[in-house]
Formats: C-alpha cells, sequence, structure tokens
C-alpha cells in the first residue's frame, strides 16, 4: 500500500504544482483551492508512505518523479518545452531514482 499512497502523493502535488502558476499569487480561487487542496492531499498521503518506506527513499522517489512530471504538466498546460540539457538531467535524476529502488538495501520490499 506504501507505494500506492506515494503514488497518489505524486499526482496530487503534481496538480498542486502545476495550479500554483495559474493560482496568479493565489488570487485566482480555483486554481487556489487546487493547490491548497493538492498539497494537503500529497503531505498527508507522505506521512502514510513514511510508515514503511525511509525518508530519503521516499523523497527521492517523490521528488524525481514530480520533477518530471511537472515538466510534463508545464509542457501541456503551459507550452514550457524544457531543452536538451533540462532533459538530460531529468534522465540522471530517473536514473537515480531507479538505482535507489533497484540496489539499495534501505528500500524494503
Amino acid at each position: 500500500m506504501a507505494y500506492l499512497y506515494l503514488a497518489i502523493a505524486i499526482v496530487a502535488e503534481v496538480a498542486a504544482t502545476t495550479a500554483l502558476k495559474a493560482s496568479a499569487q493565489f488570487t485566482r480561487l480555483g486554481p487556489s483551492l487546487i493547490v491548497v487542496i493538492g498539497y494537503g492531499i500529497a503531505f498527508y498521503m507522505l506521512t502514510l508512505v513514511l510508515r514503511s518506506i525511509p525518508v530519503g527513499v521516499s523523497y527521492a522517489i517523490w521528488s524525481g518523479l514530480g520533477i518530471v512530471l511537472v515538466t510534463l504538466a508545464g509542457a501541456v498546460v503551459y507550452r514550457q518545452i524544457p531543452d536538451w540539457p533540462a532533459i538530460f538531467g531529468m534522465g540522471l535524476i530517473v536514473a537515480g531514482v531507479i538505482v535507489i529502488n533497484v540496489f539499495s538495501v534501505t528500500v524494503e520490499p
């Protein structure tokens, strides 16, 4: 269940982060509610994840996948297309998350 909770946390955080730009510094109600509710869900789910997955591993997965998904959302929603160095850097982040999950003894099965 921990990885399901982590997936929910990541999706909620990505939705909230993507809505931050549309909130116009919290002057637009709809996007502002998405930000507040999304981050609330994300952090609550993360507390459930931390019951069984170490905080460092959880945060590595959260941030790695979050960076990639927010970048994809930014490209689709705001037409903010990353250049090749940005894509390469994100690839390295994803590779790091994979290394942690495949080879680290701190990751519980």
